[in-house]
């Protein structure tokens, strides 16, 4: 209960104003269109697409993110029933282990649709209904955040399966301009030694468990790029044969890339001209010179470093980048920490490139409002960005009532930080930690690269 009452806590207090119970309403509404919408176009065998390691079945996923809401907000929290008798049998992630889902006896696309609209409407119904309880809140807002996640899964399971881009409305729906600063962002800022506290703040209005909570760590200066590696500079690396010499790699790493047969990125292949080619959904463009590369693994990234002469941020460095702010002698950093790179308020089309605006990256250099305080650019939005950094818990984890979000994975993952152009507005943070296998291709990573000495 101790833990409980911290975390529900955290929806009260902090620097945005506590949300309503209107406004959390209208986001279960939202999460669920969304979810709705981005499979709206596919057929009933592209809902159920092929047997991949990387992706579920979609129609199984979008029933999961439902019974999800309805486990832990309206039968952990409200003590409802199922909705469905064989809700478990069908979505619980826990229970059902990823190759037997294609073969679960899964309801049909309507069936689903009339579920997940179902727990929808109650959960509204509950949160409408009186005073919406300190857990109700909590969970509500735990199983929107747990659905955006999947929404922007959903987004590259389309871009794995070469299906098209998600209907276009989702990007209509976005407005402002991808404006540019014009300036060449070659090079890199120096972010000054000294106490970091790495991690969230106890005042910030909702963290998962994993970034619990801030506590000290000594970074020495560093310099950190300005942008993320570009496709062009990627290109470069992969033209002077970067993925067959093997000194760029590390041991792991080069198994990895000789079990793959891999020679350059997964979506890139060569155009009869000899140029570079790059799928995106189910067509190919030409490689955009001046915007992140993208759907790199770490392997590649590390690879790529070496053979720089540059390395990945460490996780520490790369919030300190994104969190810090000047001393008053602008020679060492602030104590205080920012939740985004500009500041603290909700991110704006201007600042960041999230929620499909762009439907895709955009080039590195746009966006200046954005910039955080020591000059580096798109830390939020865009690409996520590979860190040197371990998935491990910080000092005192403790897990939250879902113990199988951050647990499970510690020591097996690396940590991404940032958001992609697919990435929730409203999830997104300096603080999050995002965490995959190192040999995840599938995702929207990129990466940004530090200088070796200062």
């Amino acid at each position: 209960m101790g833990v409980m009452k911290d975390v529900v806590g955290t929806l009260r207090d902090g620097r945005e104003p506590a949300m309503t119970v209107a406004e959390l309403a209208q986001w279960v509404f939202d999460a669920r269109e969304r979810t709705i919408e981005i499979a709206s176009d596919l057929t009933d065998a592209q809902l159920l697409g092929p047997r991949l390691p990387i992706v579920n079945p979609l129609l199984w996923e979008i029933g999961h993110v439902a019974w999800f809401q309805e486990q832990w907000v309206l039968r952990h929290v409200c003590k409802e029933r199922a909705g469905r008798a064989d809700a478990d049998a069908l979505w619980d992630s826990i229970a059902i282990p990823h190759d037997v889902r294609w073969d679960l006896p899964l309801p049909s696309r309507e069936d689903t649709l009339a579920y997940m609209r179902s727990v929808r409407d109650r959960v509204i119904e509950r949160l409408q209904r009186g005073e919406a309880s300190d857990a109700l809140r909590y969970f509500a807002r735990y199983t929107v955040f747990h659905e955006d996640m999947h929404t922007e899964a959903f987004t590259y399971t389309r871009q794995t399966l070469g299906y098209p881009p998600p209907p276009v409305s989702l990007a209509e729906r976005q407005s402002g301009s991808a404006a540019s600063g014009g300036e060449d962002l070659r090079g890199d800022v120096v972010v000054p030694a000294g106490t970091f506290f790495l991690g969230a703040t106890r005042d910030s209005p909702f963290v998962f468990d994993n970034e619990k909570w801030a506590h000290p760590v000594q970074v020495e200066a560093f310099a950190i790029a300005r942008a993320p590696v570009t496709q062009a500079e990627f290109a470069t690396f992969v033209e002077d044969g970067g993925y067959g010499r093997r000194n760029w790699w590390s041991d792991e790493g080069w198994r990895w890339r000789a079990s793959a047969n891999a020679a350059h990125p997964v979506y890139w292949q060569r155009d009869s001209d000899g140029s570079w080619l790059r799928r995106h959904f189910d067509h190919w463009v030409r490689l955009e010179a001046n915007l992140p590369v993208i759907h790199v693994n770490w392997y590649e990234a590390e690879a790529y470093c070496r053979w720089a002469g540059r390395r990945l941020p460490a996780e520490a460095e790369w919030e300190a980048a994104a969190c810090g702010d000047q001393g008053a002698d602008r020679r060492t950093s602030s104590p205080r920490k920012r939740t985004y790179p500009w500041g603290d308020r909700t991110p704006t089309d201007e600042q960041a490139n999230l929620d499909w605006r762009a439907m895709g990256c955009i080039a590195v250099e746009a966006l200046p409002d954005g910039d955080s305080a020591f000059g580096c650019r798109q830390m939020i939005g865009n690409v996520w960005e590979w860190t040197s950094t371990a998935f491990l818990p910080y000092p005192g984890f403790e897990a939250d009532a879902y113990k199988e979000y951050s647990e499970p994975w510690f020591g097996t993952r690396k940590v991404l930080r940032g958001g992609s152009w697919a990435t929730r507005s409203r999830l997104i943070r300096n603080t999050y930690r995002n965490f995959y296998t190192p040999d995840r291709r599938d995702v929207w990573a990129g990466f940004r690269t530090c200088a070796l000495e200062t």
